[in-house]
């Protein structure tokens, strides 16, 4: 036996044979507000900005960091190849030059007192890795 069909304005449960529009999270009327879904595209435009700034900070702080390990890389592999006769001490500062022949040398001379090409002044450090000096004489230079 068919039941009778309830139009559908009218909120029927079949299963409970009860009229649940009360129960309804929803207005079920036809003169209820609209229901529309909230608009969050600004919001997520916004949030996807903000994230991307973020992320791009990142990026760009860890390429420096890269390029710096790049440069600490760069310097060891070039103190390493020279030629020295001496055993480095961890925290002195050393320089480097070029010879006659273009072939760099490490050396306690001061470049104040050298006349080979000065290529950089270097400190070794505690985790036995080469660091730039800064010469008080560049560090003026750039200041004046």
């Amino acid at each position: 036996m068919m039941k009778d069909k309830k139009p559908d304005m009218v909120v029927y449960d079949e299963e409970k044979e009860q009229y649940n529009a009360a129960f309804l999270p929803y207005a079920t009327s036809f003169s209820a507000p609209q229901i529309k879904a909230p608009n969050n595209g600004s919001w997520k435009n916004s949030q996807i900005y903000k994230a991307n700034k973020h992320l791009k900070a990142k990026y760009e702080a860890l390429k420096a960091e890269y390029e710096e390990l790049m440069k600490v890389l760069e310097y060891n592999e070039l103190i390493t190849s020279s030629k020295f006769s001496f055993e480095p001490l961890i925290g002195e500062i050393y320089h480097l030059y070029n010879n006659k022949n273009s072939e760099p040398f490490l050396s306690i001379i001061n470049p104040d007192t050298c006349s080979f090409e000065y290529l950089g002044s270097f400190r070794l450090t505690s985790d036995y890795l080469w660091e730039k000096i800064e010469n008080k004489s560049d560090s003026l230079s750039l200041n004046d």
